[in-house]
């Protein structure tokens, strides 16, 4: 089951064409990542990386940009786990605007590692658990 997530696309976003510059949308889409993990598992990122000491880095991207993110648009982000596997998971991102046109698709691959040492480690069963609720 996917999260739903809202924000506006706002001015800082746009480049000289009026539509969302592209870093910006991996920008967007990061910060629904952090949002994410508290309704997915009920922990904040923040509290993840800082007292668990563990992180979620994304190792690969695939994307598609659909309809451009405009000024003012309130974008919709469903976000839902492809795949769950020991140390990676697999993030689909679909980004919609508020006349439901599908603006933005993208899968992304996070490995989970040890914040102190950078190394790959195993997603903690409790947070697997969270994300498996998830699941496409």
């Amino acid at each position: 089951m996917a999260v739903t997530l809202k924000r506006r696309v706002d001015y800082p976003m746009i480049d000289n064409a009026n539509i969302a510059y592209y870093p910006r949308i991996y920008d967007l889409a990061h910060r629904f990542f952090e949002e994410a993990w508290e309704l997915m598992c009920d922990v904040s990122y923040p509290k993840i990386i800082d007292e668990y000491r563990l992180g979620f880095p994304v190792v690969n991207i695939e994307t598609n940009f659909l309809h451009p993110l405009r000024y003012g648009d309130t974008v919709t982000a469903r976000i839902s786990i492809a795949k769950i596997g020991t140390k990676s998971c697999t993030w689909q991102y679909d980004f919609y605007n508020q006349t439901d046109d599908h603006l933005w698709s993208s899968t992304q691959v996070t490995v989970c590692v040890n914040m102190d040492s950078l190394e790959s480690t195993e997603i903690p069963a409790w947070l697997a658990e969270g994300l498996e609720n998830h699941l496409l």
